[in-house]
């Protein structure tokens, strides 16, 4: 019997990944100290590391030809981090890694050095693990798939191996993560008998996946011209937003299914990630004046094929296909469908084919805004296709409905901030309710027109819950309630409605940014990192996503190199994508204080300048911060005078635009024009105040503190910032720790106490 007395409760519970170079023994010694070195460099730039380390939860043991990382505070931390290296060795060729991880007790030790160890089951395992694999694996144990299959993020990245033999007879259930981005497909050798890896089953059954649930996979292009690309879209696109007019099904959004492209695509793990249990695919063939389109309806939890079509017909017959194809799904699915939700599938959107092509390649690019700097860009465009699309089909419907959505938006994001810009939105949706009152699209239309143009969110919330009637799959509609909620500082709400959104729309890069920027206008940074780490899992080639992702460590800490080493390894991997992360680079340069950084960045930033929250910054303003911070008086005072003019002649045709007035204000400041700068700035706040808009509000008060601070008003500037700390918004501790905007009062004891404030998240009445 064990002696009672003195209960040395040292064993907790740990997740340790485990890793080794494979091959190391045959190496120079020199060799092996050069790969150690690229080894300890790669794992300290991953993103998993330094936040674990920073929150004093991580322990780093060498083991000769690799280490161990033990952490403890989530499982998901070691394979999080598994990821993130095997993603970064690429660039490490010579470096073949081998990886392991399993969750399970162990005991903080000291060694003979009396440096930090720890023994015990828990890291024993990972190592076993680790030992099953090859070069480039990434093996979990049975016991962490379990926990992780429970998330359908990770679920699909999880394909069991089946049991090994290791030390002492032991035997271990092995599971195998992979997708074509990172790990090792292949069966580890040391399979006894080796076989194809199957998916990886949850231990349980999916709960809570409606059996009238569906997926519309994108459909494959076969013909010959690879443009047709957006005409096989387009089927797709009009069969999805059919089927999700039907208010007894649940239907993905179509953001969500577009990555899972033909023919690299496993449909149970498709249908796992997007929680449905039913799969639309097939595929299309133009020619000429003929159309073949194959469909196939797939339960997906058991991979039986339900129903399966072919259609070859004249071009033009296309949408009466599209809507046959539709009413097929939804009797194989048993739903019920009203004789509204029937009159609107057999609609057609439009007869003319070239009006259908330029409304999908508009509306293709309304939907690339999110975090990257290229958006104004994007909508200019989307405006010229959508004209175009109605001027070939002046009664298209849905055209002129993306048209007055594409218009508002431009208006609101600032780049035509006129009131001609919300008179044209308002015509082409005046167009739209004329062509079909009844429909929900408009509604929609009209909402963001109410909330973006007006900020009257009750009349926006009014028209959400008419469109909510005809599009009940609309993941915009609980999203645009989540904006509204965040306007009107009701943040949890906010974030609950988003979670309804992604519901709807899982996968949708878009949404889940939106999540992380309100969690880092609350310094909530943990849950910025969530959000876009799930960005990640559901597209991970998203640069703007994977530059966010690491500037959480510049916001949070005052770290700069991580984000550094992502920019430069985007640009390296493509260089055109310095136009998306422009605006990015910037701010992380500008931080850096590094001129050739700012100057490159600057190079990629459009004509119109940047866009923060949602006040625009003109490029001439940019420079401005761009010269005052490497000390060249004169080119400042030159770029902020050109700035000034643009702003000011805004100003003059609209007196109440308040996001010019703020940027007015700035720009006065920096010229020594104190008494305007104040007048604009303070005038701003009082027509935009927080109370109106707590986002764009609290940018307004932010961009007042710091007029003060370039006017030489420390004590306003100190007692205004202090106001803003408290408010969720756009300040952070790393933004003021190192961004030149704050420099006027770096030398002042008040805002030193104010940057350590910021390092807390906001706290909410």
């Amino acid at each position: 019997m064990p002696n009672v007395q003195e209960p040395h409760l040292h064993l907790e519970i740990a997740h340790v990944l485990f890793m080794d170079v494979v091959g190391y023994s045959k190496l120079l010694v020199n060799e092996q100290r050069e790969l150690m070195q690229q080894l300890n460099q790669l794992v300290r730039k991953t993103a998993q590391f330094q936040a674990s380390e920073a929150n004093g939860k991580l322990i780093s043991i060498p083991s000769g030809d690799g280490m161990a990382l033990v952490f403890f505070q989530s499982l998901e931390e070691p394979v999080q981090c598994a990821l993130e290296i095997s993603r970064l060795v690429k660039n490490y060729p010579r470096l073949r890694l081998r990886m392991g991880v399993h969750s399970g007790p162990v005991d903080q030790i000291k060694d003979v050095n009396d440096r930090l160890n720890v023994a015990g089951a828990g890291i024993n395992f990972a190592q076993r693990v680790m030992d099953c694999g090859d070069a480039g694996h990434i093996l979990v144990s049975k016991r962490v798939a379990d926990d992780l299959a429970q998330d359908s993020l990770w679920q699909p990245l999880l394909h069991e191996v089946g049991e090994i033999e290791v030390k002492h007879g032991v035997k271990l259930g092995i599971v195998n993560v992979y997708t074509d981005e990172f790990g090792n497909s292949e069966a580890p050798k040391k399979l006894s008998q080796p076989r194809p890896q199957a998916k990886f089953t949850r231990p349980e059954p999916v709960l809570g996946v409606p059996e009238k649930s569906i997926a519309v996979l994108p459909f494959e292009n076969l013909s010959p011209d690879p443009d047709n690309i957006f005409f096989a879209d387009g089927v797709q696109d009009e069969i999805l937003t059919n089927l999700a007019k039907i208010a007894d099904l649940k239907v993905t959004s179509r953001s969500s299914v577009m990555q899972y492209r033909a023919p690299t695509r496993n449909l149970r793990e498709i249908a796992g990630a997007l929680g449905v249990a039913h799969i639309l695919e097939g595929n299309v063939q133009r020619a000429g004046n003929r159309v073949r389109v194959s469909a196939q309806l797939i339960d997906a939890r058991t991979d039986t094929h339900l129903w399966a079509e072919n259609y070859h017909r004249p071009l033009d017959d296309v949408f009466a296909i599209q809507s046959e194809i539709a009413k097929a799904v939804a009797d194989q699915l048993q739903a019920k469908l009203s004789p509204a939700e029937k009159s609107a599938i057999e609609q057609p959107p439009t007869t003319d084919l070239v009006a259908y092509d330029r409304y999908l390649r508009g509306k293709k690019l309304y939907g690339q805004t999110s975090f990257d700097s290229r958006q104004i860009e994007h909508l200019r465009e989307g405006i010229r296709l959508l004209d175009q699309a109605v001027a070939h089909d002046p009664a298209f419907y849905l055209a002129y409905c993306q048209l007055a959505r594409t218009h508002e938006y431009l208006y609101f994001v600032g780049a035509d901030h006129t009131p001609t810009r919300v008179a044209q939105a308002k015509r082409a949706l005046e167009k739209a309710l004329s062509l079909a009152p009844e429909r929900g699209e408009a509604h929609l239309a009209a909402a963001a027109i109410s909330y973006h143009c007006e900020r009257d969110y009750q009349t926006a919330l009014a028209e959400l819950a008419i469109a909510r009637r005809s599009l009940p799959n609309d993941s915009s509609i609980p999203e645009f309630t989540g904006f509204i909620a965040r306007r009107q500082g009701q943040w949890e709400q906010c974030v609950q409605n988003f979670e309804r959104a992604a519901e709807l729309d899982p996968r949708n890069v878009w949404l889940l940014q939106q999540f992380s920027q309100t969690y880092s206008l609350l310094r909530r940074y943990s849950d910025t990192a969530r959000a876009l780490d799930r960005a990640l899992a559901a597209w991970p080639d998203d640069v703007t996503s994977r530059v966010a992702r690491a500037l959480i460590d510049l916001e949070s800490r005052a770290e700069t190199q991580p984000g550094r080493d992502v920019i430069h390894s985007v640009v390296t991997e493509d260089p055109s994508a310095v136009d998306a992360i422009a605006e990015q680079w910037f701010y992380l340069a500008l931080c850096r204080r590094d001129p050739t950084e700012v100057r490159r960045a600057l190079a990629s930033i459009s004509p119109e300048g940047i866009i923060p929250v949602n006040v625009r910054m003109p490029k001439n303003f940019c420079e401005g911060i761009a010269a005052r911070a490497r000390g060249d008086a004169p080119a400042a005072e030159s770029a902020f005078a050109c700035a000034r003019a643009e702003v000011e002649k805004l100003v003059g045709d609209q007196p109440d635009y308040a996001e010019a007035l703020s940027v007015l204000g700035m720009s006065e400041a920096a010229l020594g024009k104190k008494a305007d700068a104040l007048q604009h700035s303070r005038r701003a706040v009082e027509l935009f105040p927080v109370t109106k808009d707590a986002v764009t509000g609290a940018e307004i008060l932010r961009n007042l503190a710091i007029t003060y601070a370039w006017a030489g008003e420390k004590d306003q500037a100190i007692e205004q910032l202090e106001e803003v700390v408290q408010l969720p918004g756009p300040i952070s501790y790393g933004q003021l720790r190192l961004h030149p905007w704050w420099d006027p009062l770096r030398d002042d004891p008040r805002f030193e106490k104010l940057v350590a404030a910021a390092a807390e998240p906001v706290q909410l009445k």
